[in-house]
């Protein structure tokens, strides 16, 4: 009985502690929309993808560069990446998720290898750039 009671203890403060721990990191969101190309925002279901046993947050949020410290574990493509690479960035917003062809790059990576598993993804530019996300 004195054993249970110091294991649920144990546990309440574990619980507690993660509670602290976590209380200052921020939530990821639902939805995201990329803005800024010329073709049409991205509405990119960021829980849908987060949910996917083969996909890892680090696929994404890659480690930062020495020129460009991350301020955060997860930190938004747009904390770092902007429209034009400005020094010390050498990789634009765009070239962040593809290529100019999108033939290759993050998001188009990801779509071929889950197309070739036998699922059905987004295959070309307007099945993700949309003008009404814009």
């Amino acid at each position: 009985m004195k054993r249970a009671l110091v294991v649920i203890a144990v546990a309440i403060g574990v619980a507690f502690g993660l509670g602290i721990i976590l209380q200052g990191q921020e939530k990821a969101p639902t939805t995201v929309v990329l803005k800024g190309s010329p073709m049409g925002g991205v509405k990119f279901d960021h829980a849908k993808h987060s949910k996917m046993a083969d996909v890892k947050c680090e696929r994404c949020h890659h480690a930062s560069k020495p020129e460009k410290p991350s301020k955060a574990a997860n930190e938004k493509c747009t904390d770092c990446h902007e429209k034009t690479a400005t020094a010390p960035m050498k990789t634009k917003l765009q070239a962040a998720f593809h290529d100019p062809m999108a033939k290759k790059g993050t998001c188009v990576d990801c779509h071929v290898e889950q197309a070739k598993a036998g699922k059905k993804v987004p295959a070309k530019c307007p099945d993700c750039h949309k003008k009404e996300n814009t």
